[in-house]
């Protein structure tokens, strides 16, 4: 088990607490942050990922280590307890050779390794970017208090992160609670994993997005998203508020099969489609109630993520500033 809050130990020569380095990869955006313990951020940024066709790996990650630099030296360059990380998968865990599936630049790509040699000595955690939201919803944001949390991301994919008895739960290859293919309509579409019926494959923001073309919606360009889509649904167009629907009913399903499982306190959601608000969320709870008729199960709340676009920056942290509940390995 690794040693409990590394980042208690004050910075050189000053006397507080150190701060982490936190690093967010996803297929649209890289962010960094340093974030103090308590779970402050004290400098950000973030610039769109580079996918363009002639981009290598070290190309990418030359990217990344520009933003690493600059948001350290925004924030005073203090001495850091560590660097916390999360990003999109698959990837090997917890070495984390990473290979997301929307960042074509990185297969195989020795993330952690590569971080380390970048930071010597310091503790260096790469965790699921959607666990990394879920910890951070756990550790200062929607479930803070609550021992028993399913944080969920409904984006460009749908993936999720498992609390129970307080402490993170990794499951054999670091994929617990990805709740994105339980399947919740097994004669459903067709799901990127080669399933059917997943539920990513109807409540992802590109799934919703060709679906509602599919039934007419007609935006103001092609390169658009879930969020578009949202945004369309609270301006009240017939097809989006029928698209956020048909993704909230199958959350809703997802989630009283979680409930069952895993008796939870709470379900935190977030991502660019949970932008709809009650527009997803009113079928959400509708759903939960139609098929979770176990009375443990329907104490459940289901609520917004609280902490936005931080949240997964702040779960990464938690990965050295919390190790004792959310790194489950031995350096």
């Amino acid at each position: 088990m690794a040693a409990a809050d590394p980042a208690e130990a004050a910075a050189a020569g000053g006397g507080r607490a150190a701060p982490v380095l936190a690093v967010d990869i996803g297929g649209t955006k890289l962010a960094a942050a340093v974030v103090e313990p308590g779970g402050r951020v004290v400098a950000y940024d973030r610039v769109a990922t580079p996918n363009g066709e002639g981009l290598d790996a070290e190309g990418l990650w030359r990217t990344l280590q520009g933003l690493l630099d600059k948001v350290h030296a925004d924030a005073g360059s203090p001495a850091l307890a560590g660097v916390g990380c999360g990003c999109g998968g698959p990837m090997t865990w917890p070495a984390a050779e990473v290979s997301p599936l929307n960042i074509p630049a990185w297969r195989g790509f020795p993330l952690r390794e590569r971080l380390r040699d970048r930071y010597p000595g310091l503790p260096v955690r790469v965790h699921n970017d959607a666990v990394c939201v879920a910890i951070g919803e756990h550790w200062r944001g929607a479930g803070r208090g609550r021992s028993n949390l399913l944080g969920m991301v409904v984006s460009t994919g749908v993936g999720g992160g498992l609390i129970l008895g307080g402490r993170l739960v990794d499951g054999a290859s670091g994929n617990a609670g990805h709740i994105g293919h339980v399947v919740v309509e097994p004669s459903g579409p067709p799901c990127e994993c080669g399933g059917h019926g997943c539920l990513e494959a109807i409540a992802r923001g590109p799934g919703l997005v060709a679906w509602a073309r599919g039934e007419g919606w007609r935006p103001g360009g092609q390169d658009v998203t879930g969020v578009e889509l949202a945004s369309d649904a609270r301006r009240g167009h017939p097809v989006a508020v029928a698209a956020m629907r048909r993704a909230g009913h199958a959350i809703g399903v997802a989630i009283a099969s979680a409930t069952h499982l895993c008796d939870l306190d709470v379900v935190a959601i977030g991502g660019g489609v949970s932008q709809a608000g009650a527009l997803l969320f009113d079928p959400v709870e509708e759903a939960f109630r139609a098929h979770a008729w176990m009375a443990f199960a329907r104490k459940t709340q289901i609520v917004p993520a609280a902490l936005g676009q931080t949240a997964g920056l702040i779960g990464a942290a938690a990965l050295v500033f919390a190790a004792d509940r959310y790194w489950n390995v031995r350096d």
